[in-house]
C-alpha cells in the first residue's frame, strides 16, 4: 500500500483565487478561458518588445502589442538565454533592447497564446512550433462524460477563511497549471478483505508548466490535509506537450473508463456479497456469534457491542454485525483504529462468500 501526498502538496500551494468551491464552477472558468484564447504565430523577425506601464510588451507582427505576464515572460527569457533576474534588474526599455537582441532567429515561427482580460490582451504563454496545447476543458469535458460519479473529497482542514473564497476543495487552476481531486464516496468495495473506493488526480497545463497527466487508485481513507491512506492499484501516466499530445488524451480516456469498470465489476460483486451476507448468520445465538467475532481478532467489549446492537437492528444476521462493528469503528479518534476495525469488519464478508 502506499500513501499518496500529490493533492496534499496542490492544497498547501494553492491561493484562494486558484481554488473552485465545485468541479461545474471549475468547468465553466476553464470553458470561459477557452472562448476567449487564441493561438497567434508570429515569424522569429516579426517579434519586437516595446515598454508598456513599467512592464514588457511583445509584439506580434501585425497582430499587435501585448503585455507579457510572469510566466510569459519567464519564457521569453528562457527563449532568449536571458536570464530574468538579470533583467528585471534593468530599466524598461533597456530589458526590450537586450531581448530584441537576444531572441533567435530562423525559419520556424513561434507560436503565443493569448486571452482578453478586462479589455488588455495577455501573452500567457510563448512556445516554439512543436509545443502542441492540449486545454483543460477539453479534459474536464472528458471526465464529465466518463467519471460522472466522481466528486471531491470533503474539504481539507486549512483555517478558518476570512471571506467567502474556497479553500481546499481539491480543484485548482491558476495562471501555469490545473489539478483535479476526485473520488467516488459511494464506489467502495471489497479488496482482499478490506474495503477501498475508486480515485484519481487529473493534471494539465495549458502554457507549458507542466505536462498533462493523471494517476488513479484504489484508497481506504482521505485525511483532512487530503493525504490519500492505504491506496493500492496506483495506475500513472503522463505526457509532454508534444505533437502527440492528444493521443495521451485518448489514453487518459482509456484509464478513466477502466477505473469506472473495474469499480462496477467489483461493486456488482461486493452487491452479491452483501446479500449473502444478510442470510448468512453467525452462528445459533449470540454466544456462538461472540466465539466467532473473538475467533477473527475482535476485541472482546467491540464484539458484544456490536453484537448487542445488532441484535437490536432485528435478525442477528453477519450483515448486521458487520454494520455494527462499522459504525462503532467510526466512533474511534484514531485513523489507525477505524482502519483497523474496518479491516477485519471487512474481511467477515468473506463468510458470505464462502
Amino acid at each position: 500500500m502506499q500513501n499518496l501526498t500529490r493533492a496534499n502538496e496542490e492544497l498547501f500551494r494553492r491561493e484562494p483565487d486558484e481554488t473552485y468551491a465545485t468541479f461545474e464552477d471549475l468547468f465553466d472558468a476553464c470553458a470561459r478561458s477557452r472562448e476567449n484564447s487564441r493561438d497567434r504565430w508570429a515569424h522569429p523577425t516579426s517579434i519586437g518588445f516595446t515598454p508598456m506601464n513599467g512592464r514588457l510588451g511583445i509584439g506580434l507582427g501585425d497582430d499587435g502589442t501585448f503585455r507579457l505576464n510572469d510566466w510569459s515572460f519567464s519564457q521569453v527569457c528562457s527563449l532568449a538565454g536571458v536570464s530574468k533576474d538579470t533583467l528585471n534588474k534593468l530599466s524598461s526599455e533597456t530589458a526590450c533592447q537586450a531581448l530584441t537582441e537576444t531572441m533567435p532567429t530562423g525559419s520556424k515561427p513561434l507560436q503565443a497564446l493569448t486571452t482578453d482580460r478586462s479589455g488588455h490582451d495577455i501573452v500567457r504563454a510563448v512556445h516554439g512550433a512543436s509545443y502542441t496545447r492540449l486545454y483543460d476543458v477539453e479534459l474536464l469535458s472528458m471526465v464529465r462524460e466518463f467519471a460522472t460519479d466522481f466528486q471531491p473529497p470533503q474539504r481539507a482542514d486549512v483555517g478558518a477563511a476570512e471571506d467567502d473564497a474556497p479553500r481546499g476543495t481539491g480543484l485548482y487552476r491558476g495562471e501555469q497549471d490545473m489539478f483535479v481531486f476526485l473520488i467516488d464516496p459511494a464506489g467502495w468495495t471489497d479488496i482482499d478483505g478490506q474495503a477501498f473506493a475508486p480515485g484519481f488526480f487529473l493534471w494539465n497545463s495549458e502554457v507549458g508548466r507542466r505536462s498533462v497527466g493523471i494517476q488513479t487508485f484504489w484508497f481506504q481513507a482521505v485525511c483532512r490535509n487530503h493525504i490519500v491512506w492505504d491506496a493500492v492499484e496506483v495506475v500513472e501516466f503522463s505526457r509532454k506537450h508534444t505533437a502527440k499530445v492528444h493521443d495521451a488524451f485518448d489514453e487518459i480516456r482509456r484509464i478513466i473508463e477502466r477505473l469506472v469498470a473495474r469499480r462496477d465489476e467489483r461493486r456488482d460483486g461486493f452487491a452479491k456479497v452483501v446479500s449473502a451476507a444478510m442470510r448468512a448468520t453467525l452462528g445459533d445465538s449470540a454466544e456462538d456469534a461472540l466465539k466467532q467475532l473473538s475467533h477473527r481478532g475482535i476485541r472482546a467489549a467491540l464484539a458484544k457491542r456490536a453484537v448487542e446492537m445488532a441484535r437490536e437492528s432485528g435478525a442477528l444476521t453477519l450483515w448486521s454485525v458487520v454494520d455494527a462493528l462499522t459504525r462503532l469503528a467510526g466512533e474511534s479518534k484514531f485513523i489507525g483504529d477505524r482502519t483497523e476495525v474496518d479491516t477485519k469488519a471487512s474481511a467477515l464478508l468473506t463468510l458470505a462468500a464462502a
